[in-house]
């Protein structure tokens, strides 16, 4: 039999109001579509294992959830946003979702992988990657009086250069912005991604 964690419960209690009914439909339908799921916090985030191995997950953030698959690109072959964002983009009503039925058809077919073993994955066309949107002024200002912080971002690929500059862009308040820019700085002289407390996870 599968398993609930207590600590699922308290992350969907703690998440932003239009995310809990996505967060608490997407684990009953997960629990009904595979009965022997376990539930864990992985990355700080909510996901379902299935014998012994990642199923799914979902996230809330503050103005949208995601949901997605570990073998997303086998699961939803057409899916419209494969990403940091899930298979489904970017959440923030329910109507968004696929239906029950086809959501527990995927849920089966992610299964079905993890049972027969990771098929190999089918031949994409090569996606160019997505530019990075131009540094904020006062972001490239702050990173030109380090030249370490400086030479790392210029070197990140665009994804690791739009982390750190959505991260400061979406601060509401301008102290918290100047707070984000003086540590974006720190980190990138240290040559670490915006993410990298949970790249050893």
């Amino acid at each position: 039999m599968g398993s609930r964690d207590p600590r699922v419960d308290a992350y969907i209690e703690k998440s932003a109001e239009f995310a809990r009914p996505i967060l608490r439909h997407l684990r009953e339908v997960v629990h009904a579509a595979c009965p022997e799921t376990e539930e864990a916090i992985k990355w700080g985030m909510p996901h379902f294992l299935y014998q012994g191995g990642l199923l799914c997950g979902f996230a809330a953030f503050k103005k949208h959830c995601s949901f997605g698959f570990w073998k997303g690109a086998q699961v939803v072959a057409d899916a419209a946003d494969e990403s940091a964002m899930g298979q489904f983009g970017c959440l923030t009503e329910l109507s968004q979702l696929p239906s029950k039925k086809v959501l527990t058809a995927y849920i089966h077919k992610a299964m079905k992988i993890k049972r027969d073993g990771a098929a190999p994955a089918a031949a994409k066309k090569a996606a160019k990657p997505k530019p990075a949107p131009l540094p904020p002024a006062d972001f490239l200002a702050a990173m030109g009086k380090k030249r370490k912080a400086l030479a790392c971002f210029e070197a990140f690929s665009p994804s690791h250069k739009r982390e750190y500059i959505e991260w400061i862009t979406e601060a509401k308040r301008d102290e918290t912005r100047q707070r984000r820019i003086a540590q974006a700085v720190e980190w990138l002289a240290e040559g670490k991604p915006r993410n990298w407390k949970y790249m050893d996870c």
